[in-house]
């Protein structure tokens, strides 16, 4: 059987850490630059486990629609080259993210007839990803070019697990805005959430199978150039393969580590969902 992730466990470790430490508020967390504050409202709002309310979001698509705006004022072309890498990097995630959900409601309902995808897919939008323009920092760009051209300049490949590109399959939408001064512990949690998620990775004993959302597969040279290196562990092992053990190992369950240190698995990439993340009309 696929080794279980109970989530009683979280419900019971997050209490003991309420009890022991007392309740987190939003005063003890750095506050949300505030160009992406308008955002991070509008995520907390509409965005639930990564699935979005885009009925109700193109309702009230006036206060995304003002945010995509703020992202190409001449005040935010100025300052972009000023400001460090993680507010660089916060910046296009925040970007990626906000024309996803623009590119949905712009044609929602989806109803699409293109073969290869679900009909209820952002796919079934001609040219979603390599041909529908936006605007931001002084900038003319595709969803694509935001991902396979600014991105890599980061040379962090955590950033690729943290794009919401509008379906199940894809690395959860976060109910937050990123910020460049919460960056890193952000990009930490989308690290440790990683394990948890079969969309992202899937340990399977009863058939010797890691499965790996094939995001990696996408941007296998930045994942190996960030984590093959960093364990000595499974020497045999492909570049590629090390790189993703590397990547999950800190974060897995016991029982997890001791079946992967067997190494009889064999690892492939998983089937990636396309089926839109749409919350409205479902029960979840």
């Amino acid at each position: 059987m696929i080794i279980p992730r109970h989530s009683v466990l979280l419900v019971v470790g997050m209490a003991l850490v309420s009890l022991l430490l007392g309740p987190v508020s939003a005063q003890d967390l750095p506050p949300v630059d505030p160009l992406h504050r308008p955002f991070d409202e509008l995520l907390d709002v509409y965005v639930r486990d990564g699935l979005v309310y885009y009925q109700a979001l193109r309702a009230d698509r006036g206060k995304l629609d003002r945010y995509i705006a703020s992202l190409d004022t001449p005040n935010v072309v100025a300052a972009y080259m000023r400001w460090n890498q993680d507010q660089q990097a916060a910046f296009w995630l925040n970007a990626y993210n906000a024309f996803v959900l623009r590119t949905v409601i712009d044609h929602y309902p989806i109803r699409g007839r293109a073969s290869g995808y679900p009909a209820i897919s952002i796919r079934q939008i001609p040219g979603a990803f390599e041909r529908l323009p936006y605007r931001a920092a002084g900038r003319s760009l595709t969803l694509d070019a935001i991902e396979k051209t600014i991105l890599p300049e980061f040379r962090d490949p955590r950033l690729y697990l943290a794009l919401g590109r509008g379906a199940i399959g894809s690395p959860r939408l976060r109910s937050e805005a990123f910020s460049g001064n919460r960056l890193e512990t952000q990009l930490k949690n989308v690290v440790k959430e990683c394990p948890t998620r079969s969309e992202c990775i899937l340990i399977d004993p009863t058939t010797n199978l890691l499965s790996v959302s094939p995001v990696v597969g996408w941007h296998e040279t930045e994942f190996v150039a960030a984590y093959a290196t960093s364990t000595d562990a499974f020497p045999m092992r492909s570049p590629v393969e090390r790189a993703v053990l590397a990547f999950i190992q800190p974060n897995l369950l016991a029982t997890e580590r001791e079946f992967l240190i067997k190494d009889m698995f064999r690892v492939a990439y998983s089937d990636f969902d396309w089926q839109l993340n749409d919350l409205t009309g479902r029960t979840r």
